[in-house]
C-alpha cells in the first residue's frame, strides 16, 4: 500500500605523469577534504551542529547537512561515548557519505562505529547496527553478506526501514529479482515511504514494468515533504526518464531536484547527461566536471570521459580513465569489490583481458542482467563472440521484460561480429530507440554500425 504520507523516519595519448599524479591527488584528497568541507566541498564555517538522530534517513540528507550531522554526532559522542545507537548511527551516516562523496575511505570507519555499538549493545538487542552493517556490506558489493545481516536485523525488529530496504538491495543485486519483488511488498506493507518506494519502483523497472515504477515514483513524489526526500525522488524519476528516451521530461525532473537541493550531484548528473542528449555539450560538461570533482564514482568518470572523446578531447578522457583506476585501487583497499565496475571500464578503455576476468569474478558472485551483459562484451571485446552471445542472451533471459539500451548495443555488435546482419540491426536500432544518448560513444558506436550495416545490404 503506498500511502502518501511520509515516514519520519578528464598533451594527446596517455595522460602525462603530473596528470596521473594531479589525478591520483583528487581521488587521496577526498578523504581529508570530505571531514574539513563536508561531501558537497562547501567549506562554509557553520554553527556548531546538532547530533543526527537515530531516526534520521541519512540516505536522503543533503551532503552539506550529512556532513554537519556528522560533526554533531561525533562530539555527542566524544561527550557520551556509550550511546550503542548513536555509534551505530554515526556508522549509517559514514556508509552514505562514502556512497555521495566516492570516498571509500569512510567504510572502515562506519565498520569501527559499528563495531563499538555492538560492544556495548548486543546483536540480539541492537538491529540498528545489524541494519547499519547490512548496508555497509551492500556498499561494499558484498550482497550476501547484506542480505545474511538485514535478515538478522529484521529478526529483532521486523519494522525497521534501514534493514527492509538493504534486504530488497541485496536480493536485487545477486538477481533474485522475483524474491525482490516479494521484499518490496513486505516492505511496503511494514514500513511504507521513500526508501521503500524508490527500490519498489526500480524492482518493476528490472522486471520491465517501467509505467508501474513511474507511478510508484510519482507517488512517492507527493508524499516528500523534505528537500533531501524531494531531490531524492525526483532524481529517480529523472533517471527513469532518460532510460526511456525521454530526455524533456527527465529534465524537469532533475531541476525539480536542484530546486529542493541545489547542490545535488546525483541530480546535476542528471542534468548533464541530459544536456549532452539535448546537443548541449558545454553546459554537459560543465555540468559533470563538477560531479566528478565532487564525486568521482566509475559511472560518472566515464560519462566524461566519454563526453570528452566525442569532443575530441582524448587527453582529458584519459585523466577520467585514469581516475577509475585509482578509485578501483582505493575501493579495493577499503573493502570494495569492484569487478563490475573494472569489467565495463576495461573492456571500453583499458585493457580487455583484464575487462574478462573481472567480468568473469562478478559473475561468479552474483548472476544479474548487469554480471552477465558485462561478461558478454568483455568476451566480444576478446574476441569470443560467440560465448559472449550466450551471455547476452542469459542477460535478457534473467529478467526478460527488462530493456536496457546499453544491453541491446552490446547484443547487436555481438551479432554483427557473428555475421547475424539482421538481429544485429534490429538490437542496435532497438537500443537507439530506446535512448539515443545511452552512452556518448557506445550511441556514436551503435550508429556506425547501423551506417555500416546498411551499406552492406
Amino acid at each position: 500500500m503506498l500511502v502518501r504520507k511520509p515516514q519520519s523516519a578528464r598533451p594527446e595519448g596517455r595522460p602525462g605523469r603530473w596528470r596521473i599524479a594531479a589525478v591520483a591527488a583528487v581521488a587521496l584528497g577526498l578523504t581529508a577534504g570530505s571531514v574539513a568541507s563536508g561531501a558537497d566541498g562547501d567549506a562554509t564555517r557553520r554553527a556548531p551542529a546538532p547530533a543526527l538522530a537515530a531516526a534520521v534517513p541519512v540516505e536522503r540528507l543533503a551532503a552539506g547537512d550529512l556532513a554537519h550531522g556528522i560533526a554533531g554526532l561525533q562530539r555527542h559522542l566524544t561527550d557520551q561515548p556509550r550511546d550503542a545507537t548513536g555509534w551505530a548511527t554515526l556508522g549509517a551516516a559514514y556508509v552514505e557519505q562514502a556512497r555521495t562523496s566516492g570516498d571509500p575511505t569512510r567504510y572502515p570507519q562506519a565498520e569501527k562505529a559499528f563495531g563499538r555499538s555492538l560492544r556495548l549493545r548486543p546483536a540480539a538487542r541492537n538491529d540498528a547496527a545489524l541494519a547499519g552493517r547490512a548496508a555497509l556490506a551492500a556498499a561494499r558489493h558484498d550482497f550476501g553478506a547484506a542480505l545474511d545481516l538485514a535478515d538478522r536485523a529484521l529478526r529483532v525488529n521486523p519494522y525497521g526501514e534501514r534493514a527492509l530496504a538493504t534486504r530488497i538491495d541485496a536480493l536485487v543485486e545477486l538477481g533474485r529479482y522475483d524474491t525482490a519483488l516479494d521484499a518490496a511488498r513486505l516492505a511496503d506493507r511494514r514500513r511504507p515511504g521513500i526508501p521503500v518506494f524508490t527500490r519498489y519502483a526500480y524492482v518493476l523497472e528490472l522486471r520491465g514494468d517501467t509505467g508501474g515504477a513511474r507511478r510508484v515514483l510519482l507517488r512517492a513524489l507527493d508524499s516528500a515533504y523534505t528537500p533531501g526526500d524531494v531531490a531524492y525522488v525526483a532524481t529517480a524519476l529523472g533517471r527513469l526518464a532518460w532510460s526511456r528516451g525521454g530526455f524533456k521530461e527527465a529534465a524537469g525532473h532533475f531541476a525539480t531536484a536542484l530546486r529542493a537541493d541545489p547542490g545535488n550531484v546525483p541530480a546535476k548528473e542528471g542534468r548533464g547527461r541530459v544536456h549532452a542528449a539535448l546537443g548541449d555539450t558545454a553546459r554537459a560538461v560543465s555540468d559533470l566536471e563538477e560531479v566528478v570533482r565532487r564525486s568521482p564514482l566509475p559511472g560518472r568518470l566515464a560519462a566524461l570521459g566519454e563526453l570528452y572523446e566525442t569532443l575530441g578531447r582524448r587527453d582529458r578522457a584519459g585523466e577520467q580513465y585514469a581516475l577509475i583506476g585509482t578509485w578501483t585501487r582505493l575501493a579495493r583497499v577499503n573493502g570494495v569489490a569492484t569487478d563490475l565496475e573494472a569489467a565495463l571500464v576495461e573492456a571500453d578503455h583499458g585493457d580487455t583481458g583484464a575487462a574478462l576476468k573481472a567480468a568473469r569474478a562478478a559473475w561468479s558472485q552474483r548472476r544479474t542482467v548487469h554480471t552477465a551483459d558485462a561478461l558478454a562484451w568483455a568476451l566480444h571485446r576478446e574476441g569470443a563472440h560467440a560465448e559472449a552471445l550466450t551471455y547476452a542472451k542469459r542477460a535478457a533471459a534473467l529478467s526478460p521484460g527488462h530493456r536496457d539500451a546499453s544491453f541491446l548495443h552490446h547484443r547487436g555488435m555481438i551479432e554483427r561480429a557473428l555475421g547475424d546482419t539482421a538481429a544485429a540491426r534490429r538490437d542496435l536500432r532497438a537500443a537507439l530507440a530506446l535512448n539515443p544518448a545511452f552512452s556518448a560513444t557506445g550511441a556514436r558506436e551503435a550508429r556506425a554500425a547501423l551506417s555500416a550495416l546498411q551499406g552492406e545490404s
